[in-house]
Formats: structure tokens, C-alpha cells, sequence
């Protein structure tokens, strides 16, 4: 398993994975913003690949003049889920974070299925918006303290 910086080249192996996970994890009109994402908004985002395979992906966003991160995407094969894929990933990004000086604050955006997960970065409960994605999927904005 490697993790490499994304190109667009990569784009349509994470949209497959983003399908792989609708409905449970994304809805379906989260498609059209992840395209939009890469289109206008990524900044820094990552594959993980497993044979030439990509299984897993996720970003980072730098904002607040450098002051703020935000992990964004997170997106994990459903075969490769629970099996620490996800993990690697995070931290590999927070160790990227760590190397910009001016970060002040780290933050992400998740949902009521998955913020268990970021606790284990030692991510904590800021905010709950109901329905904020999808209809029965919540936001569930976190920050390291």
C-alpha cells in the first residue's frame, strides 16, 4: 500500500469509490460536489493504492490565510474499510499539516456514521447540523483542541 498525491488521471477511480459508498456513506448528489471539488476547490489531496488500485482517498484544504486545515474527502474502498486503510490516510495527512507552520487550528466535517473514527486523532465535537448532507445524514463538524 502507497500513498501518493492525486492527479486528475485519478478523478474517475474516486468517483467510483464515492458510488462504492452511496448510499450508507455519501448521498448521491455529493457526486456533483466532489466533481466540483476537484474542479475549483482541492488544495492538497492524496490515493491510497494497493497494487495500482486506488482504495482510498482524502484531502486536505488550507484556509484563513494559512491559519486553518480541514481534512476533506475522506473516501475508503468498502472492501478495504475497517482494516486501517482510513487511519494510515488521516494520519499521513496530519502529518503533513503539522510540517505548515502557520496552522493554528485542524477541523473536519463528517457525519454521525463516522465521527467515532476521528476521536481517535483526538478530534472533538464542535457542532451537529441534522440533514446537512443528505436527508438522515448529519454534519458533524470536529477540531483537534
Amino acid at each position: 500500500m502507497t500513498i501518493r498525491s492525486y492527479t486528475p488521471a485519478d478523478d474517475e477511480s474516486i468517483i467510483t469509490l464515492l458510488r462504492l459508498n452511496m448510499p450508507k456513506y455519501f448521498a448521491q448528489e455529493e457526486e456533483q460536489d466532489l466533481k466540483d471539488y476537484f474542479a475549483n476547490h482541492i488544495d492538497r489531496y492524496f490515493v491510497v493504492e494497493d497494487n495500482g488500485n486506488i482504495i482510498g482517498s482524502g484531502g486536505i484544504n488550507i484556509t484563513n490565510n494559512g491559519k486553518n486545515a480541514a481534512l476533506s474527502w475522506d473516501i475508503i474502498h468498502p472492501d478495504y474499510q475497517g482494516k486501517g486503510i482510513g487511519s494510515q490516510l488521516t494520519q499521513h495527512r496530519l502529518d503533513v499539516i503539522k510540517t505548515i507552520k502557520s496552522i493554528e487550528n485542524i477541523s473536519v466535517r463528517t457525519s454521525q456514521l463516522v465521527y467515532k473514527f476521528y476521536e481517535k486523532f483526538d478530534f472533538v465535537l464542535q457542532e451537529i447540523v441534522k440533514d446537512y448532507w443528505a436527508d438522515g445524514i448529519d454534519m458533524y463538524r470536529m477540531e483537534i483542541m
